[in-house]
Parts: C-alpha cells; structure tokens; sequence
C-alpha cells in the first residue's frame, strides 16, 4: 500500500447530505444571504418514498425501496438522474438533488434540481427483473414526473434502455396515447434521444480540464492523468484526454485497476473493458490497488466514482496538481481542506460534470420543439457553455479570493436565490 494512504474510510465521515447543507451554508455566508431567503431554497420541495413489490424469475416477490426528490423548480422542472444501487439512501438523493439545483444555475440553463434512486444491486438482476423493476419504479413515479415538472435521466448503473422503459411506461399511463419523449432524457437515439449524449459528461470534464490548463499556463501533451472509475463519465474524459497526447497512467473499475507508467492505450483498454466487464487483465499493465492509484504523482486526478472517495484519510497522500470532479461528491470536506492547503487545483463537481446535465437540456429542447441537432452542433454549443461557466467560476474564485468549489456554490445558490428574489416567492 502506498505511504500516506488507508484503505479504511473513518466513520466520523459526514453523510453527501451533511456535506451538502455544509456547502450551501459557506455559500449563504459568502453571500450574505438573509435567513428567510436561506429557509426558501435550502430544503427539498417535494419527496417521494415508494414501495416496489417486484416478482422475481423464481417466482418470489421481492421489496424494493425507491425515491424521487425535488429540491427546486424555481429556476425550471426538476432535473436528474436515477441510480441503482445498493447503498442508495434517501440522504443521497436528497444531497443529489441538492447538488443538481447548484449545477443546473451554474451553467445557467433554465432547470432545477432533482434525483432519483433505487436500493438494488443491478448486477444481479436478469434483464426481465430490471425492467419489471423499472416499469413499477417509473408507475410509482409518474405523479411527479413530466416534461414540465421533473425530467430524470440515467446515471449510476442505469443507462439509454432504462430511460426507454420509462418514457414508454410514462406514455402508456398518459391519456394522450402518444410517445412523450420530453419526459426524460439519455434516451436512445431510436426513442427520441439526443446526438452526443453518451459521451457528454466525459466531454465537459475535458472542456473544464482544457481550461484548468490554460489557466494554470500547463501543457496537456505529456500531462499524466490518473482516472479513479472507469465508466462513461471517466473513459470518456480519458479517451479525449488521450487523443490529445496526455498520458492516462492508471485507471480503476469497481473490479480492480491497471497501471503503465508510460501511458495506457485507451483506446484498446475501452474494448478490453467492453469485452471482459473490466479494466483487469489488460495486456501491457501491471495491476494497481485502488490506495495506491489514488497516491500516484500525477497532473491529473479524476474521480469518477461515488461519493467520499477522497476523505480524511486518504487525502494527504494524494499528489495531483489538480483534481477534476467527474463524479458527484467524492471529496468531503476535510479532504477539501486538506487539499486546498497543499495547493491542489479543484475543479468542483457541479462545474466539472454538468456537461451531461446541459445535454440532456438539449436533448429536451430538441424534444419539445421537435428538432434534431447534428452532432457537431452538439458539440460546439456544449463547449461554449462548460467553458462559459468555468470562466464566471474562475472570475469568482480569483475576485473574492475563495476555493473553486466556494466559488462554484455561491455562483450556483446566488442565481437560484435571485429567482426566489425577482418572482416574488416570499411567504
């Protein structure tokens, strides 16, 4: 194991939740905001607890619980995904969904925030329990759900067929008796889906990163990344980084990682993983704990996992000149402060990953007004906003002299707060 690093998480950890309240408090503060504006956009609008009797191949009905949270419509419908898996807990959602408010105003496209989850373990789910479970989820759901109340789309093991199953559930419940294709967006191409979807979280990483470079006068040729979870939002942003001559060292799935010193071939390693399920194997690397690939000297650092994988414990080893948040959540708080003490560059998770939230908001728009977006166009207005909305971030934190991730909260609480103030919401 590598020197500085534990393996073991400490238990004073604070739950997402707690890190989000304690984030929303720093940017009230920096903000001055008074207390009854604070009370009006601080705490979940509306959250649904639902019961998910599903029958099972073998014929047992087993339970499951889900949950969909709406923080905030003030800025526009809910917006967010819905995970499966099995540490899914309503705080999570809750702190998601929170997050999801934060990011949708700081890239200033017109949503709120919401999440959605259900405890399961998806790997052992056959196909026709996964989608029974996702039918009677999306029934249970339905009351909340729609194109101008609250839009999920995937995100921690759920995926463009999950989506699929939902928007056609939703439509069969609907009286119109058509396709509402609006209801929920990283769909499949065939069901109304938008061109670069997919690939649109890992795209906005990158754009974000290009811009932490340019800023910190660092040349991305020859950098070397480190990529903790090796799913959409991670192979994507490594792939891109790749082709533009970084050096991607190490990479890690919830199987195992790989190690290469003088860089791996990402491209083969996204078609080891596709083949085999995982990075582990891959020809050409050495294998590397999950501790010791977060300890490795690097330019780069992505997480891009779950939440608190960064934490006191681990943070001190770290040696990345900067951090870029692909997953939601994964440094608590004394990992920031820890970090932010050592000088490491931050680039916070509801900047860093909003490339696929502002997609999906394409996706919608492309729905609602019955449009279809080449795949360059795509890309180009995607780029325009990630890179818009680290500027305003990066003029917040070198003006005010606070973190990125300060900067980031406040720029995000300050716009919804502003909606509250100029439509009046006061009780």
């Amino acid at each position: 194991m590598a020197k500085g690093m534990s393996s073991v998480q400490p238990n004073h950890h604070k739950s997402p939740y707690q890190v989000a309240l304690e984030n929303f408090d720093a940017a009230a503060d920096a903000l001055e905001l008074p207390q009854d504006l604070r009370a009006m956009i601080k705490y979940p609008e509306r959250i649904l607890i639902v019961n998910l009797p599903i029958r099972m191949d073998n014929g047992e009905v087993l339970h499951f619980e889900g949950y969909r949270v709406q923080h905030s419509t003030v800025r526009g419908p809910a917006k967010g995904g819905i995970r499966y898996h099995p540490a899914v807990t309503l705080d999570e959602v809750k702190a998601l969904a929170m997050w999801m408010s934060w990011k949708c105003a700081v890239v200033n496209i017109p949503f709120g925030g919401g999440k959605g989850g259900v405890a399961c373990d998806p790997k052992k789910l056959s196909p026709g329990e996964l989608e029974r479970l996702t039918r009677r989820y999306a029934a249970s759901i339905t009351p909340l759900i729609g194109p101008q109340q609250d839009i999920p789309a995937p995100d921690v093991y759920t995926n463009a067929q999950i989506m699929a199953w939902i928007m056609d559930t939703y439509s069969m419940m609907k009286r119109e008796g058509y396709p509402v294709p609006g209801v929920v967006t990283g769909k499949p191409l065939a069901a109304g889906g938008s061109r670069g979807r997919d690939e649109a979280t890992g795209r906005g990483v990158f754009h974000t990163l290009e811009c932490a470079f340019e800023h910190l006068r660092m040349k991305m040729k020859g950098a070397r990344v480190v990529v903790q979870g090796f799913g959409n939002a991670g192979s994507v942003a490594a792939l891109l980084l790749d082709s533009h001559q970084a050096l991607v060292i190490a990479v890690n799935d919830s199987r195992g990682g790989v190690y290469n010193k003088n860089g791996l071939d990402i491209p083969k390693l996204m078609m080891h993983k596709e083949r085999t399920g995982s990075v582990v194997g891959f020809a050409g690397a050495e294998p590397i704990s999950s501790e010791e690939l977060l300890a490795l000297e690097c330019d780069v650092l992505i997480p891009a996992a779950l939440e608190n994988a960064i934490h006191g414990g681990n943070a001190a080893g770290v040696r990345a000149k900067i951090i870029a948040e692909a997953a939601n959540g994964p440094l608590t708080p004394e990992a920031d402060r820890i970090l932010e003490e050592k000088g490491v560059f931050i680039i916070p998770d509801i900047l860093c990953n909003a490339g696929g939230v502002t997609v999906s908001y394409f996706e919608w728009v492309q729905n609602e007004q019955h449009l279809m977006w080449e795949l360059h166009e795509v890309h180009e207005r995607l780029e325009r906003v990630m890179k818009n909305a680290f500027h305003e971030v990066l003029s917040l934190h070198l003006e005010r002299k606070v973190s990125m991730r300060l900067a980031a909260n406040m720029l995000g609480v300050g716009r919804v707060a502003e909606a509250v103030a100029v439509r009046g919401l006061y009780p």
